[in-house]
């Protein structure tokens, strides 16, 4: 189901691509390339359509998109798995130890000689 959701959002995604970019931003869009033959659908019906168009696109995007929450898989006993085996790596490590100073509390940069 999963599956379905997704495609269903990428094929929203193109056909609001393509409705944005029918559209003119100074208000003129597909319409404007019909200049006498308007009698019927006219400009301004045109442009209604292409604007109800990409507000419903984008809507569903935003439902689908939040309904494929609901398809996801928590995945719990696999993640659970994954930590036990880093912690116990981590727990039977050897982990160097920082070096300390000589017993003479000499200063490491020093030259022998000077000791």
């Amino acid at each position: 189901m999963y599956i379905v959701i997704i495609s269903l959002i990428v094929i929203a995604a193109i056909l609001l691509i393509l409705a944005v970019l029918i559209q003119n931003p100074k208000g003129g869009g597909i319409a404007s390339n019909f200049s006498a033959g308007n009698a019927i659908m006219g400009v301004r019906r045109t442009s209604e359509f292409i604007e109800k168009l990409t507000w419903g696109l984008a809507i569903a995007i935003i439902v689908l998109s939040l309904s494929s929450n609901m398809f996801v898989s928590t995945g719990g006993s696999a993640d659970e798995g994954a930590k036990s085996a880093i912690s116990e790596e981590a727990e039977n490590a050897d982990i160097p130890s920082m070096p300390s100073l000589p017993p003479g509390g000499a200063n490491q940069n020093t030259p022998p000689a000077e000791r």
